[in-house]
């Protein structure tokens, strides 16, 4: 049987959320806006650019959304050429992935970022090669659309009763639910466990270190 554990990026691997907002900041004063409070802010952390863009700035026009979110790649860009971007693996997150693999588990990552984006983020912590299927807002509409999930699926060879999305927003809730597979909520990312449970989660991980049982539990109980 081939299991799939398909991942969350930024808050679920990586706690990525002081430069996102360092980001947002810096495109919201370009284009004469108030960035809402980090807190807030911190809420769209999981949404493809444009349509995090639009819900931070609803009154903005489609067009300027997406003028928004190119300042924002730009502006990410440049911070990362400044050696100022902090995307620090979670604790624990390199056992869990060791521990997947001991038991034969596929992993991918289903994220928000651009390629290009989670390209550098997984080459500077040395896990780009331990993904058999890396899916990007590039390439898919924004979660919770399950396209991500389905192309992870897809890659690994597994069946949506043997996938299991690890991820910290409702966002990544709600494209599991969508491609009818499990959901374990990551509680040490960026939504709380009130907004997990009202997206679908089946499960919520308090630490990295939960995730392995509840996952090998879920799907043998689809079995």
């Amino acid at each position: 049987m081939i299991r799939c554990a398909i991942f969350d990026c930024d808050g679920t691997l990586v706690d990525s959320g002081a430069t996102i907002h360092r980001a947002l900041g810096i495109a919201f004063a370009e284009h004469g806006l108030t960035l809402p409070p980090r807190a807030e802010a911190q809420r769209v952390i999981g949404l493809s650019l444009v349509e995090a863009m639009a819900a931070l700035a609803p009154a903005e026009t489609d067009a300027g959304h997406r003028a928004m979110a190119q300042t924002y790649k730009d502006a990410f860009v440049t911070l990362r050429g400044q050696n100022q971007v902090e995307e620090p693996l979670f604790e624990g997150i390199l056992p869990l992935l060791d521990a997947l693999e001991e038991r034969g588990w596929q992993l991918a990552v289903a994220t928000g970022k651009s390629d290009r984006g989670l390209r550098h983020c997984l080459t500077a912590h040395g896990l780009h090669a331990r993904f058999i299927s890396l899916q990007t807002a590039d390439r898919h509409p924004s979660k919770p659309h399950p396209s991500m999930a389905l192309e992870a699926m897809a890659d690994s060879g597994a069946e949506p009763a043997n996938c299991v999305v690890i991820g910290d927003t409702g966002w990544d809730m709600g494209m599991a639910k969508a491609a009818r597979m499990h959901a374990i909520g990551a509680l040490w990312g960026y939504h709380d466990h009130h907004e997990l449970r009202a997206a679908g989660a089946d499960a919520l991980a308090e630490a990295p270190a939960d995730v392995l049982a509840l996952a090998e539990t879920m799907v043998k109980a689809a079995a």
